[in-house]
């Protein structure tokens, strides 16, 4: 799958994190009910498979949710930023007025 392009570098929104956990999370318990199920139907030393999938998952299922989510989302530091002062007032007009403004 392709990534989604952004203008920034930023890590996903909150809600955005939150939905790709809990799919990827969904998806390893739909697997291990799928383990489940499939003890009531596997005979033999085959029932070690399902079961041991059904026992294992929960964990890997929480370890894979969380792992994906920081998976190469770091920010940027912005490149070179300088500092501009303001301009001072030109004239001694300027000066006047910001004194008659102030008395007001």
């Amino acid at each position: 799958m392709k990534k989604k392009q952004s203008i920034t570098s930023l890590p996903l929104s909150p809600e955005d994190d939150r939905r790709s956990r809990m799919m990827h999370y969904s998806v390893a318990m739909g697997i291990r009910f799928v383990c489940i199920v499939a003890l009531l139907f596997v005979h033999g030393w085959w029932l070690i498979l399902p079961g041991l999938g059904a026992v294992f998952i929960p964990y890997f299922a929480v370890v894979v949710a969380n792992f994906a989510h920081n998976r190469g989302q770091e920010v940027e530091r912005p490149g070179n930023v300088t500092l501009v002062t303001p301009p001072a007032p030109q004239g001694a007009g300027a000066a006047d007025g910001a004194r008659k403004a102030s008395s007001v």
